[in-house]
């Protein structure tokens, strides 16, 4: 199984995202109205706009992006290493700017490249694209879809390949961890902890293991679905040490 993608070629990545505001009362009056109408289509009868603010991250519109975390794996004396690098910080602008550089220059060496992540295709490539553009970066090719044909989008997407064309399923990645014998990224916080870790106990870098944690998942699997061996703990570099 995909076989015809070289692993060096492949650019492992995951986002980390919350509200653009630390609780429902500090959002602009505007917006209150907007996530209102929102919030209406998956709230309870009981639960205000207020209850459900916590889930205004996973959309574009309402939140941010906190932390994004790549991962290239390389061969180093016949073994497989995986480099990591995390663009994270409050200012979503400058991490953006800072990993469209980084895209600019890696697509410059090899346009051969593929984004790989998980649920990437409904999740992190458009949420990512959506906040570039909100915040005035232009596009990096890879992520400018429009008016390219399917076979010209370079996303691989590990939920979707775990899919088989079954398109009513959902899988985690903390599933396909287990059943394939990856460690779990889950051992300390997951997606639903990532707003309070922020807001709240104002502890970013531990969001930012968390999100490194994924990738890593995310690559493993990959290699899982090639039959390809795992990437040894000792071969796991982190530019964030």
């Amino acid at each position: 199984m995909l076989d015809h993608i070289k692993i060096e070629n492949v650019l492992f990545l995951d986002i980390e995202t919350v509200p653009q505001y630390s609780d429902f009362e500090k959002v602009p009056e505007v917006f209150k109205q907007f996530w209102e109408k929102k919030s209406s289509f998956f709230r309870d009868e009981e639960q205000t706009a207020s209850d459900v603010y916590q889930r205004a991250g996973i959309y574009a519109e309402y939140g941010k992006i906190i932390c994004i975390s790549v991962g290239i794996i390389i061969q180093k004396e016949g073994e497989q290493f995986i480099r990591l690098k995390s663009f994270y910080g409050d200012d979503e602008k400058n991490l953006l700017n800072e990993f469209a550089g980084m895209l600019h220059k890696f697509y410059a060496k090899n346009n051969s490249i593929y984004l790989c992540a998980h649920n990437g295709k409904e999740f992190d490539f458009p949420y990512i694209s959506r906040r570039m553009l909100v915040n005035g970066i232009q596009l990096p090719v890879v992520l400018d879809v429009a008016g390219k044909k399917p076979w010209e989008v370079t996303f691989l997407d590990t939920m979707e390949l775990w899919k088989f064309g079954d398109y009513k399923h959902y899988t985690s990645l903390n599933l396909l961890t287990n059943i394939f014998n990856i460690p779990t990224p889950k051992d300390d916080i997951d997606g639903s902890m990532v707003a309070d870790v922020y807001w709240k106990e104002q502890d970013l870098n531990r969001i930012v293991i968390y999100c490194e944690k994924d990738v890593l998942a995310v690559a493993q699997l990959f290699l899982r679905y090639q039959g390809k061996p795992l990437i040894d703990p000792e071969h796991v570099e982190s530019a964030t040490d």
